[in-house]
């Protein structure tokens, strides 16, 4: 290296030049080794897919179906049997074990004559054997799955009813909502459906009405507990001093204290309405709507979809209002009841609910649970 007028040399070892060149090396064949897993993988993938593929296109056809029955009657139960076993497997692990006999009243048990009917098909008709007995597991699957909907639909129905509701409202409601489509018999002909199925989609729909309407009610405090400063019902006005019906609850706080949304549902209004001030609706099914008053901001828009514990809004003082606080409403059908009983006892429910997860924030301003 030559400067100032100055040549110096650097010497490189022979041992130096031989550790660099193998480390080319060793970077060389790690690089060779990640190409070459990242190719294979690639072509295991294209492989699994056509795999896929190809049995996608063997889905069994009705024609095929028929001859298969026609040629071995028995190969045909014991692939049954086997799909059932796995049907029985994924309930039972995603649902837990299905009540037996005795757990919930009201769903007959066909045990007994389901077992007459496999020793009859099986002397008069040997070859019918396991598909009478796979008949007869289908139908307590049935009956067990129906006595499930009815405990979840108890356990809902009382929950329901600990918060100061009726149920019987919420199924109602439920009926109500907007649905339709061209009907289409489920059974053809002479035959009719078993009552065992119908029973079924009768207990799945009020089961799925009362836990969706449970999951809709408000659970989450809006704003603190500790912060609340006006209770539900009548009053002196704050303004001008005169008796006056208040239809929810205040909460006061700081300018821009997070407002959440006090159950799953979706927002209906974002605006300003009269007195109100800056509001966020929210429609949570079943003719129950909560409302949050007086913001300085707003957290959400129309059709947003949110859950427990949502930040909806800020904290202000708009409207009629001497100073920032939340004014929070809860109205069923448009009548305004006291959010409190709601609000207090929710938490504590959410092990009978089992069907939704109160969301918590994540900062200094996070829903406080009742």
């Amino acid at each position: 290296m030559r400067s100032q007028g100055q040549v110096r040399f650097v010497r490189i070892s022979a041992k130096f030049q031989k550790r660099c060149a193998a480390g080319i090396a060793a970077l060389g064949l790690v690089w060779t080794g990640t190409m070459a897993t990242a190719l294979a993988n690639e072509w295991l993938q294209h492989q699994n897919a056509a795999e896929l593929a190809s049995r996608e296109a063997k889905v069994a056809t009705a024609e095929s179906r028929v001859d298969a029955y026609r040629d071995d009657l028995s190969a045909v139960a014991d692939d049954l049997t086997r799909r059932q076993d796995f049907i029985d497997d994924m309930v039972e692990n995603h649902l837990g074990t299905l009540p037996t006999v005795g757990d919930v009243s009201g769903v007959q048990d066909s045990t007994a004559e389901t077992r007459r009917t496999v020793d009859k098909v099986s002397v008069a008709i040997p070859e019918a054997s396991g598909l009478a007995k796979m008949e007869a597991r289908q139908l307590a699957f049935v009956e067990g799955l129906t006595r499930l909907a009815d405990r979840r639909a108890a356990e809902a129905e009382s929950a329901i009813r600990k918060l100061g509701l009726d149920p019987k409202a919420i199924t109602r409601n439920a009926r109500n909502e907007a649905m339709g489509g061209p009907f289409e018999a489920f059974s053809r002909g002479k035959d009719s459906l078993d009552p065992r199925f119908e029973k079924l989609g009768l207990s799945l729909a009020r089961m799925s009405a009362l836990e969706r309407g449970l999951e809709g009610i408000p659970n989450v405090l809006p704003a603190s507990i500790e912060m609340i400063s006006s209770p539900f019902g009548f009053r002196r006005d704050p303004i001008n001093g005169r008796a006056a019906m208040h239809s929810g609850l205040d909460f006061r706080g700081p300018v821009g204290t997070p407002i959440h949304a006090a159950a799953k549902g979706r927002v209906s209004f974002v605006g300003w309405k009269g007195g109100y001030g800056r509001v966020v609706e929210i429609r949570h099914g079943n003719g129950l709507m909560t409302r949050y008053a007086h913001m300085s901001a707003f957290g959400a828009k129309v059709g947003d979809k949110v859950n427990a514990g949502d930040v909806v809004g800020r904290i202000g003082s708009s409207g009629r209002s001497t100073g920032p606080h939340l004014h929070f409403e809860v109205r069923i059908n448009n009548r305004a009841v006291n959010p409190r009983p709601m609000l207090e006892k929710g938490a504590s429910l959410l092990g009978a609910k089992r069907v939704f997860e109160a969301k918590q924030g994540g900062d200094d301003h996070s829903a406080t649970h009742g």
